[in-house]
């Protein structure tokens, strides 16, 4: 078992435990709140491994995306493609653990690593290595893989969504790969030739997701019937002169039972100027809105209604290790698919506005989780990217659990040398892998945060079905078809 610290040597991060309003312009003002706050440190270790703590074999890694699985109280969170970003070999894998939520107030507690389940394929390891180290060519995707959206089947497998790719993969609860989704053509990333290229950026490739920029989420219908994947910004040709300068990223729904993309929709991303003028002294760029700001997780709440957490890529973490730049946006909000359009057959290529006949999700603030950091003078981490929506309290109202993703604490130069970083909230220090940190200094910790959402705020959340277990005949007739049509269904992964 692991455990979890309320601090970090030089950065207090006291519980909350009273509530905090919101503050700012919202139409749900004391409709959400802060609760309280746990620390994980970053030199824990996940249950992979007996060997020595090392960062590229078993250093406990998320929150890359966060599941609540209501019907066995426990949760699920990925761990990326390891450290790196994507030039370390690592078997990549999903953490299960569990956490106490008091039942009157939200508030979270007891931290317990329950599980550590790696991803395979016929006894082989998916591996957060690129493409084109890992299969020694940027065309073939094999089983490089990059997890940052995670949701379970009514059946009890596991949907996760890739970036590489972008894919989505059905896995069974062990972890074997059983299918992939088709992904729709025009987001497979290709150079002006047409050749697929899963590893480079512009100008190399010229269509389709930007380069770490795939499906940052997914989700599933109530029922199961429906996944939406949700790219984290616009397509590489999106844009003018390039998706960097649009806010129209794209959704795409999928049938569950085909695996065949089925629609496409329109999210727009907060203006860019909304966001500047929270930040007047530290202005992002005008080629900054479809790339250093983006969504990181979406999860349902009914069939139509979703929340989705949306973030610029500012704040405490590898990159700012005390939390110096001004932060702009980290925030939640409710989406709405009704009334969209389907913009599966059109192109948005050289433009950053909407065509007339193209309606977008509507979109209305849920939450703004910076503000309430900050009000709570609590540091705002860079990363929050795990989103789930926990146990119903006694009041009726719902706790929020949101996590960070620290990158396992490791950043890199410009010729892929790998470091740890080190903090004690005024000074840092970038050190060999698996080093040790400065006495005083210690690794960025992963943060986990406890919100309360009130009843009527989530009146229209619908909990995802599940399949009974098999303990009575109807559900041993449910597991048997459900085996039965992924035998049928199964795919060869992409490459």
């Amino acid at each position: 078992m692991i455990s979890v610290k309320h601090w970090i040597s030089g950065f207090s991060f006291s519980l909350v435990t009273a509530v905090v309003s919101i503050t700012g312009s919202t139409s749900t003002v004391g409709a959400v709140s802060l609760v309280n706050g746990i620390t994980i440190p970053a030199d824990s270790t996940d249950l992979s491994s007996s060997s020595t703590n090392s960062a590229n074999t078993n250093r406990l890694g998320f929150f890359s995306d966060l599941y609540y699985d209501r019907n066995n109280n426990v949760y699920y969170s990925l761990a990326d493609r390891g450290p790196g970003g994507g030039v370390i070999d690592y078997n990549t894998r999903v953490q299960k653990f569990s956490l106490d939520v008091d039942q009157n107030t939200g508030a979270i507690s007891n931290f317990q690593l329950l599980d550590t389940i790696l991803f395979t394929q016929n006894g082989q390891n998916f591996n957060g290595l690129n493409p084109r180290i890992l299969n020694g060519n940027a065309s073939v995707l094999g089983r490089s893989f990059d997890p940052e959206g995670f949701a379970i089947a009514p059946n009890g497998n596991f949907y996760i969504s890739d970036e590489y790719g972008p894919s989505v993969y059905e896995f069974s609860p062990t972890g074997s790969f059983l299918r992939a989704f088709a992904t729709p053509s025009n987001l497979i990333p290709r150079q002006s030739d047409g050749t697929i290229n899963y590893v480079d950026g512009l100008p190399t490739i010229s269509t389709g997701r930007q380069d770490n920029r795939g499906y940052e989420g997914v989700t599933l219908s109530p029922d199961g019937s429906r996944l939406f994947a949700m790219l984290q910004d616009p397509l590489v040709n999106e844009g003018s002169p390039d998706g960097r300068r649009s806010g129209n990223l794209r959704i795409v729904e999928f049938d569950t039972n085909t695996g065949d993309s089925t629609a496409q929709y329109i999210y727009q991303l907060e203006s860019l100027a909304d966001i500047n003028a929270r930040v007047p002294d530290n202005l992002f760029g005008a080629n900054a809105q479809g790339r250093n700001i983006g969504i990181s997780a979406i999860t349902a709440l009914n069939n139509n209604e979703f929340l989705v957490l949306e973030r610029d890529n500012r704040g405490f973490g590898v990159e700012d290790p005390t939390g110096a730049i001004p932060v702009g946006t980290k925030r939640i909000y409710k989406i709405d698919l009704t009334g969209a359009t389907d913009v599966t057959d059109i192109s948005l290529t050289g433009t950053n506005t909407l065509p007339a006949d193209v309606t977008p999700v509507s979109k209305t603030l849920f939450a703004d989780i910076a503000e309430f950091l900050r009000n709570a003078g609590q540091p705002i981490p860079e990363k929050l990217e795990g989103l789930a929506i926990g146990p119903q309290l006694v009041d009726g109202s719902y706790a929020l659990i949101v996590g960070t993703d620290n990158d396992f604490s490791v950043t890199q130069n410009n010729s892929n040398v790998q470091f740890d970083v080190c903090t004690d909230g005024t000074n840092f220090s970038q050190v060999p892998i698996d080093s040790g940190c400065p006495t005083g200094q210690s690794l960025v910790p992963t943060f986990v945060y406890a919100f309360r959402a009130s009843q009527q705020e989530l009146a229209g959340f619908v909990p995802p079905a599940r399949v009974p277990e098999p303990t009575t005949t109807a559900g041993l007739v449910l597991l048997a078809s459900s085996a039965l049509f992924l035998k049928r269904q199964f795919k060869s992964i992409q490459g």
